[in-house]
């Protein structure tokens, strides 16, 4: 039988000894975001996680959840819509780390709007946040993991990104489409050197933001927005980002060896609906 039947071969959703680097590792609120149950999943599989967020206070709650249970996480403040911060915070973690094993990528923004409601600016700064600082935090990481020969890149997208799913968010669907083609085009540039690029595509996630941002967007109170999207699924309800987090695990791990230049859908069958 192949070495993986072997009593003594680690199971392949294991991250022991690897550097996790998770951009948007916070949460907009009290609860579980998509970046924090990441950060805590990649702990519980062994990973020294880096959780980078513009709030420092919410960064520090993640690494506390995760030292809580034994793991091991370090908090940055890091502001993913400036250059400087990303340039800075990078070079802090070399510095500290033999290697950054996983870039996971979780930023976005974004602006209700169409084309006549969303100006130059608005899809300036959305830009800058959703697409820049992932081509700028791959720029850190891909000279180290290339020198290697190994790596994996994790991005976060959005159904957004790929479906019109009946709100009129022009600039964030735009940027995430954005962040899939670029995921696609660094893991076909750098297979060669060992490296997976891939992306993560959510769909209706029953977040900390979402609870802050969608119940406006029906006009009714949170819990009839809730249901109401979670009727738009095939399965009947919203996601939670613990079942993203797991696709990022997967995505992250050996067991995905074999895995680079695709997306990972995570959305109870909505995209399917909405062909």
């Amino acid at each position: 039988m192949g070495s993986q039947a072997s009593s003594t071969h680690r199971p392949l959703i294991d991250l022991t000894g690897k550097t996790v680097v998770v951009a948007g590792g916070g949460s907009v609120a009290p609860g579980w975001s998509i970046g924090r149950a990441s950060c805590v999943t990649y702990a519980r599989l062994g990973a020294t996680v880096c959780v980078l967020d513009r709030d420092l206070a919410s960064a520090q709650e993640t690494v506390r959840l995760i030292e809580a249970e034994g793991g091991s996480a370090t908090a940055y403040r890091t502001d993913m819509a400036l250059e400087a911060d990303i340039v800075e915070t990078f070079r802090e973690i070399a510095s500290r780390f033999e290697a950054i094993d996983v870039l996971h990528h979780n930023v976005g923004i974004g602006k209700t709007g169409g084309p006549m409601e969303t100006t130059a600016e608005d899809l300036d700064r959305i830009h800058s946040v959703n697409v820049k600082s992932l081509m700028l935090s791959c720029q850190a990481v891909l000279p180290g993991m290339a020198e290697r020969g190994s790596g994996a890149i994790i991005s976060i997208a959005s159904v957004a990104g790929m479906r019109y799913l009946g709100y009129p968010h022009l600039a964030y669907c735009t940027t995430k489409a954005a962040v899939i083609q670029m995921t696609r085009m660094i893991a076909q540039q750098y297979a060669p050197q060992g490296i997976r690029a891939n992306t993560v595509v959510p769909g209706l996630i029953d977040t900390p933001r979402v609870s802050a941002n969608v119940a406006h967007m029906f006009s009714e109170s949170l819990d009839e927005a809730k249901a109401a999207r979670a009727r738009q699924v095939p399965m009947q309800r919203m996601g939670t980002a613990w079942e993203v987090a797991n696709a990022c695990a997967f995505l992250a791990s050996d067991a995905a060896s074999y895995v680079t230049g695709t997306e990972i859908v995570v959305d109870g069958g909505i995209t399917g609906k909405y062909v």
